[in-house]
């Protein structure tokens, strides 16, 4: 009877430790803020002194996240057209892409806003230059004459890195363009989709 009543207690003892134990090995799991959806329009404008010339809107939707190891996807827009452009070598031709390209990426900040990642490039053709060409026998039309015409490729580059709050329109970049003097202005509109 002494026996039974060492051990009841100790095998007792055996399963309590190993059950408190696992208690404390199972950490609560953080409370990680869900991912919003924000869509983004970014409207490229030009103008010449106070005539405006274009307004060029893109709209699209990314997620923000928490920044982590694994940030969040890049949300990508490509639109544009491509220009053939001569290389010197006799029918050598090579196409560059022209228009506009947009990487975004958000993630959650303080106080229920946003940091909003843009890679925006933007480029256009603006008239032509006319260059000499060696002559060809086998050439027509304006390579006769020792002459063909090439595009102007305009370009515009800029990262942003902004810090917005749902409905907030910002104006990030003005940039006039050195030789034709036209101004570009880039706006910014965050809101959240409910």
């Amino acid at each position: 009877m002494t026996r039974i009543r060492l051990v009841l207690p100790a095998l007792f003892a055996l399963l309590i430790v190993p059950i408190h134990l696992i208690a404390q090995e199972n950490p609560k799991p953080e409370s990680k803020k869900p991912a919003v959806s924000l869509k983004v329009q970014v409207v490229l404008a030009e103008s010449e002194g106070e005539k405006k010339l274009a307004s060029l809107p893109y709209t699209f939707f990314l997620k923000a996240a928490e920044s982590g190891p694994v940030p969040p996807p890049w949300t990508k827009v490509r639109i544009g057209s491509r220009v053939p452009v001569h290389t010197g070598k006799e029918g050598g031709l090579q196409y560059i892409d022209v228009g506009t390209n947009i990487d975004s990426r958000g993630f959650l900040a303080d106080d229920g806003r946003f940091d909003i990642y843009l890679n925006l490039e933007r480029s256009w053709v603006e008239g032509e230059v006319v260059l000499p060409a060696e002559k060809s026998s086998t050439a027509t039309g304006d390579s006769e004459s020792g002459h063909f015409k090439e595009p102007i490729i305009r370009q515009f580059k800029t990262e942003l890195n902004l810090t917005m709050r749902d409905g907030q329109t910002t104006q990030t970049t003005q940039a006039a363009d050195p030789l034709s003097g036209r101004l570009l202005t880039i706006t910014v509109t965050v809101n959240v989709v409910k």
